[in-house]
């Protein structure tokens, strides 16, 4: 129970108690009137017998009477007066409490409606945000909150990239001009710096964000809400308005509820997009690992588009990690699949198959296509080992196109034969297997080999057949 509606009880109650007691007050001022008035007649008459007799005589005993009576009259008057004030008094009371009570009433029905707003608010956003499966829908999410929260006003929301280090406006509402922030880093924005809402009313004020100044827009009120991904501030959500104009507190809340929502989903597929990475690549390298690559080749497949594959080692890798250790190795296999990466197209895919050895897949390519990239990557790479300060380093290639219908682990191991005859050939160089039929590694097939020096493009024709080569 309330305090408005005990006190409102209280009240009432007086008032009836009131109430009651003027009606007894009533019924016993008009017995004493019965009996009082009756016996001042006799005596009053008695008196002015005294003094004259006639009219005079009975006007005489009406004025005695009326003199005798009017203390009492004043008595019943003053009586009646004050408990008709004290019940006016509790009737003023009722009806200010009553009007107290209906204020509070009406301020908690607000109250409910806008806590049921942004409970509804919240469960829908976070529906939403549940169903968006990538940072793009999640942006488009916010805009549409936007134009939920602040509609007809200006908003953005601005969003670290993955140094941490600078700002990109991710969304704008659609109804009017964006803010246009000019904050760069997560560093310079007050809010980002406290984790906390902040709120300028008047981008003039001595306090207001200094940012807030010199914009094209004039003069304006703004809010800005902190967007946080794991507990790390890598955000802000900014909103405008007339100056002195302040946004009502439920559409900060809801903005508040924006944030923290929006941040955590951005969050959550932040860290299940790093840890597909982490499973879909090589540590080492950043490059696909086997079961990526597969996963992709079978996507091409699927679309019948044809891919020439090839099988890449560095040369003599065994040699060099005896002689200048493992992190020599280790630089030399990243510095390879960086300039593999760098040397190919978007769509091709490049894996590291394990220790030294990797895997090339060239969509849309024949074997000379895959040979002539090979060639481009073959050369950049003595480049690159001069740049890097590692020990001079080379490697083999193998290059066949993959047949109509042929498995993936085929096609590996026929570019994987390839290699072996680039590397028994002299290493340094690409073996280029030109068939066009299946092959099980025991029919002959065209071989074309590109060697390093002192013949670049010398070309033989050779019987595949795996003899002992030394390692790497």
């Amino acid at each position: 129970m309330t305090e408005e509606t005990t006190g409102l009880i209280a009240t009432k109650a007086a008032w009836k108690t009131s109430a009651l007691r003027a009606e007894r007050l009533s019924g016993v001022l008009s017995v004493l009137g019965l009996v009082l008035i009756p016996a001042l007649i006799i005596p009053s008459a008695t008196v002015a017998s005294w003094f004259t007799a006639g009219l005079p005589m009975y006007v005489l005993a009406a004025t005695i009477m009326g003199v005798s009576a009017a203390p009492l009259v004043f008595f019943m008057w003053r009586t009646g007066r004050r408990q008709q004030s004290s019940t006016m008094e509790l009737m003023d009371g009722l009806e200010r409490q009553m009007t107290e009570a209906l204020s509070a009433a009406g301020r908690a029905a607000e109250r409910r409606e806008a806590q049921a707003h942004r409970q509804e608010f919240e469960t829908r956003l976070a529906s939403a945000l549940e169903m968006a499966e990538g940072e793009a829908e999640v942006i488009d999410v916010v805009e549409r909150s936007f134009l939920t929260t602040l509609p007809g006003l200006p908003a953005e929301l601005l969003l670290a990239d993955n140094s941490h280090a600078h700002l990109t406006r991710m969304a704008v509402s659609s109804e009017a001009e964006p803010p246009a922030c000019s904050i760069s880093s997560p560093d310079h924005c007050p809010a980002a710096r406290r984790a906390q809402i902040q709120r300028f009313p008047d981008s003039d004020a001595l306090d207001a964000c200094p940012k807030l100044r010199g914009r094209a827009q004039g003069r304006c009120s703004a809010v800005c809400v902190p967007v946080s991904i794991m507990g790390r501030t890598v955000g802000v959500i900014h909103a405008t308005s007339e100056p002195f104009a302040p946004l009502r507190d439920e559409a900060v809340h809801d903005l508040g509820t924006l944030a923290n929502l929006a941040g955590a989903r951005i969050g959550l597929l932040r860290m299940v997009a790093d840890t597909r990475l982490q499973a879909a690549t090589d540590s080492l390298t950043g490059l696909l690992n086997r079961r990526s690559l597969e996963n992709k080749v079978r996507i091409l497949r699927e679309a019948d588009v044809p891919f020439a594959v090839v099988m890449a080692d560095l040369d003599h890798f065994k040699r060099l990690n005896d002689a200048h250790g493992h992190e020599t190795g280790d630089r030399a296999l990243r510095l390879f699949a960086r300039t593999l990466q760098a040397g190919l197209r978007t769509q091709d895919l490049v894996s590291r198959h394990g220790g030294e050895e990797f895997a090339i897949v060239l969509p849309g390519c024949t074997a000379s296509d895959a040979s002539a990239l090979m060639e481009k990557v073959r050369g950049e790479i003595a480049r690159a080992v001069a740049g890097a300060g590692i020990p001079a380093v080379t490697a083999s290639f193998g290059v066949v196109a993959a047949l109509a219908g042929e498995e993936l682990p085929t096609a590996l191991a026929r570019a994987d034969a390839a290699l072996f005859e680039a590397k028994r050939s002299g290493r340094d160089r690409i073996v280029t297997r030109e068939s066009n039929v299946r092959d099980d590694l025991a029919h002959d097939a065209g071989v074309t080999v590109t060697a390093a020096a002192p013949a670049d493009h010398e070309t033989a024709t050779r019987r595949p057949g795996r003899a002992p080569v030394p390692a790497g």
